[in-house]
């Protein structure tokens, strides 16, 4: 059974006078192709600073550069944003394969049923 991991934007809140995003809502999703799922979401606060080089105006964001920043903001000692990435991933997809291995474990029923 595949398991397949969608990430999402669901929400940001901005600046109406200089267009700085701070707030992001996101979401990684994994789910088989059998129904089960497991969410990770989460809420990254941030401080735009319109003066940096690194600033992108508000209509010129992505979702690809908002969840940039959320990958970067997961990191945890020496990981990459990308390695943060793949772990929260795999944590998901291990919870996913859990409740299918449960699944295939059990069964309903009565004997005296058909």
């Amino acid at each position: 059974m595949a398991v397949t991991t969608t990430w999402k934007v669901n929400n940001m809140v901005h600046n109406t006078d200089d267009g700085g995003v701070i707030t992001v809502y996101w979401e990684c999703v994994a789910h088989s192709d059998t129904g089960e799922s497991a969410v990770e979401g989460g809420k990254l606060r941030l401080e735009p600073d319109a003066s940096s080089p690194d600033y992108v105006a508000y209509d010129d964001l992505t979702e690809a550069t908002v969840l940039g920043w959320v990958y970067n903001s997961l990191i945890e000692g020496e990981e990459t944003a990308d390695e943060a990435k793949a772990r929260i991933e795999t944590v998901r997809t291990g919870k996913v394969e859990a409740q299918i291995a449960r699944k295939t474990a059990q069964a309903t029923g009565m004997p005296w049923a058909e």
